[in-house]
């Protein structure tokens, strides 16, 4: 008979070991605006729906997870990108952003940069994070 897995530590160990950056998730509304100076579309203004602790992560990275809490919580999917958020976070919508604001490794690469969700928040039953496939937004 097998030993059932303690979701919480799961959750716990995640929010400590993978969820270390703090990212902020935003909402595109209303329409860019025209700077006529210039004759350059600015950016679409945005709210933001949520800040606080998160990981955006490559797929190499997702798969790395596994591996740090003992069993396959994160799966494969098809974006080269996932964002990992607690529980407590909203899920994101399709098209909302997410910029990654402060990292606690100094070699991350990631602040500053801007994704995409491409698809709203994964949702199941039996959940021990927030799992969002992004695509990178690239400037023109």
């Amino acid at each position: 008979m097998s030993t059932p897995v303690d979701l919480d530590a799961v959750r716990q160990t995640m929010e400590v070991t993978v969820m270390v950056d703090t990212v902020r998730i935003s909402r595109p509304i209303g329409t860019p605006v025209l700077d006529v100076g210039t004759g350059l579309v600015g950016p679409t203004p945005t709210v933001t729906i949520w800040e606080g602790a998160g990981a955006v992560l490559s797929a190499h990275g997702l798969a790395a997870v596994e591996h740090l809490v003992g069993g396959r919580w994160l799966e494969d999917n098809a974006s080269w990108y996932g964002l990992v958020t607690p529980l407590s976070a909203p899920l994101p919508q399709r098209g909302d952003l997410v910029t990654v604001t402060a990292t606690k490794a100094p070699t991350a690469g990631t602040v500053g940069r801007t994704w995409q969700a491409l698809d709203p928040g994964e949702a199941s039953t039996v959940e021990v994070a927030r799992i969002t496939r992004l695509d990178e937004v690239v400037a023109p």
